[in-house]
Order: structure tokens, then C-alpha cells, then sequence
């Protein structure tokens, strides 16, 4: 099987009971396509506000032991940190029944923090799209991007089961959609890293930027703000970099834009390289697993504190103040 799949078939699905764990941002999408491709989805869900949505939607809704008892195929859709929670009871209602498990992350399973037993076939579907966008693109006609493992071949067709999911919840076979094979610790090893990396790198550049254009300069700061992100300009480039790429997407800027870019991207190349390095060591090593089931734990003080430190900073102090002139809030 190659690597990159661009389509396939559900078949193997029909006739199948599907339960959908969790009916928060992933759960709702995949459940009401794999419904509207005619397959038999209910959803596990515990008694709260996400259940009384599924209800509405029309689902079969279960305490999450009973829809996993009922099921043949079992999408643990819940947020990562639920779901050691909740998996031994999942665990205990299907007993020595064979059933496909699906996550849509690799990470419980890849840091054992869940182990499955080894009569499940354990695969994994995990979208590169929000809930919200892969309702959109369906309705659309369109497909998206997903990553797509297998941890426990028990019955020899699991990788069938990970194409055939793919296909059900309007991923692949569609304009747009393909399926990357990786490892369960190849998905949560890069989503782990884009969110040590890149993203923190983003945000401490805003406040660096912020403060010694501000604080320094003199500059207004809703003007710093509106440079930054605020304007929305930056979310066009994002976009235009999704359909054109990194680099050809610079075309579309000036020349000025473009050589200071460039020449400071390949300048600060070394020094932002020895910070991926570090952190990519600390995610496969599985040191930050520890660290954050140690966190949650303790009742997330660490947590507590960063988020109170974001929201009295300078920055954000004057971007409520810029957003609510804006009418934003």
C-alpha cells in the first residue's frame, strides 16, 4: 500500500454497529458524515450538554460503556486527557469481543498511557481539519488531508479498517483529500512539535515585538497590533501558503518584503534549529508526556499560571482594548 491514498471504499464499514465517543469538535463532523455516507453510527457521550446535541441531531445516544458494548467499531474521539480515564470501562464493556478502535491521535497510545488489549484492531484517523471545516468541505463536495496508522493488526485487515474510516467521514475520494501513512508516534511526535515549536516561537515573537516596538519605540500600540495580526493580513498569508506554499507565496509580496524575509529566515535558521532539536528530543523521549500527566495531576497549577500570565500581559491588555473599538468583543 502506498504511502499517500487518495481514495477508497467503506464497504467493509456496512452492516457495522459505529460508535462515536464523544460528540465535542471531531466527534459531531465524523459522526453526521459517516451517518450521511449510510452507515450506522450511535455516540457515547456522558450526560451533558455535547449528549443533548447528539439527541438533537437525531443519534442513538449511550453512557460511553454501553455504546462501546454495543459496537463493532469503537472512534475514541474524546480529548486526550479523557480518555485514560474512561478507557478501562470502554475496555471492560467489550470483553473478549474482537472490535476496530480508532483514535483520532496518536498520543495516548504512543506515550502508554492507553494500551489496548490484543484481540483490538488499533487504528488510527486523525484529521489534518477542525470539526466545523470538515462539515464545510463536505457540504462542499471537497476532501481534507488525514494522517492514518495502525498500532494492532489482530484481524490482518486493520489497515482496510484506517482507509475505510478515512473514506466514511469524507476525507478521501473526494477533491483535496488524502490519507498519509504514518506511525502512531510519527502523529503525535509532529503535532506535539508544531505545537512546541512553531506556534510558541509565533507567540513569543508577538510579545517580543510588541514590547520593544511599544515600550522602546514609542509606536502605538494598536498600530503594533494591527501589524502584527489584528489587521488580518497575516491569516491571507497563512492562506495563500496553504494553497501555493512557503516560499512561491513571497511572490506575491514586494521585493523589499521578500529579501528581508528570506535573508532573516536563513540567518536565524541555526539558532531556531537548536530549539526544534531540543524540543523534538524531549517529545520522542516522552519526557513531556510525564510532564504533562504530571500537571494534570497536581491540578494544573503550572496551566493556571501561564494562562493568568497571558491575559495580564501588555499585549493582551491592549488587544481587548483595540477589540472592543473594533467591535470584535
Amino acid at each position: 500500500m502506498s504511502s499517500l491514498i487518495t481514495s477508497g471504499s467503506y464497504d467493509i464499514l456496512r452492516g457495522k454497529v459505529i460508535a462515536v465517543l464523544g460528540y465535542g469538535n471531531q466527534g459531531e463532523a465524523q459522526a453526521k458524515v459517516m451517518r450521511g455516507n449510510g452507515l450506522n453510527v450511535i455516540v457515547g457521550n456522558v450526560n451533558d450538554e455535547y449528549r443533548r446535541r447528539a439527541e438533537r441531531d437525531g443519534f442513538e445516544t449511550y453512557d460511553i460503556p454501553e455504546a462501546a458494548r454495543r459496537a463493532d467499531v469503537i472512534m475514541m474521539l474524546l480529548p486526550d486527557e479523557v480518555q485514560p480515564l474512561v478507557f478501562n470501562e470502554v475496555v471492560r464493556a467489550v470483553g473478549d469481543r474482537e472490535v476496530v478502535l480508532d483514535f483520532a491521535s496518536g498520543y495516548n497510545v504512543a506515550f502508554g498511557l492507553v494500551r489496548p488489549p490484543p484481540t483490538y484492531d488499533v487504528i488510527m484517523v486523525a484529521p489534518r481539519m477542525i470539526g466545523a471545516g470538515i462539515l464545510e468541505l463536505h457540504s462542499r463536495g471537497l476532501g481534507y488531508p488525514v494522517l492514518i496508522g495502525v498500532a494492532n493488526d489482530h484481524s490482518g485487515r486493520a489497515w482496510d479498517y484506517a482507509v475505510a474510516v478515512a473514506a466514511a467521514i469524507g476525507a478521501i475520494g473526494r477533491p483535496g483529500g488524502v490519507a498519509v501513512k504514518v506511525t502512531f508516534k510519527q502523529e503525535a511526535f509532529i503535532d506535539l512539535l508544531d505545537e512546541h515549536t512553531n506556534w510558541p516561537l509565533l507567540f513569543a515573537s508577538f510579545m517580543a515585538f510588541f514590547d520593544v516596538a511599544v515600550n522602546k519605540y514609542g509606536v502605538p500600540p494598536e498600530a503594533v497590533l494591527l501589524e502584527m495580526y489584528a489587521s488580518g493580513e497575516m491569516a491571507e498569508v497563512a492562506s495563500r501558503m496553504a494553497r501555493l506554499g512557503a516560499f512561491e507565496q513571497l511572490r506575491l509580496h514586494s521585493t523589499t518584503s521578500q529579501y528581508g524575509q528570506l535573508s532573516r529566515a536563513f540567518k536565524f535558521y541555526e539558532m531556531i534549529r537548536r530549539v526544534v532539536e531540543d524540543e523534538a528530543q524531549q517529545i520522542w523521549l516522552g519526557d513531556f508526556a510525564k510532564e504533562w500527566s504530571l500537571e494534570q495531576m497536581a491540578g494544573k497549577p503550572k496551566f493556571n499560571a501561564l494562562w493568568e500570565a497571558a491575559r495580564s500581559s501588555e499585549l493582551s491588555i491592549a488587544e481587548d482594548r483595540l477589540y472592543r473599538l473594533l467591535g470584535r468583543k
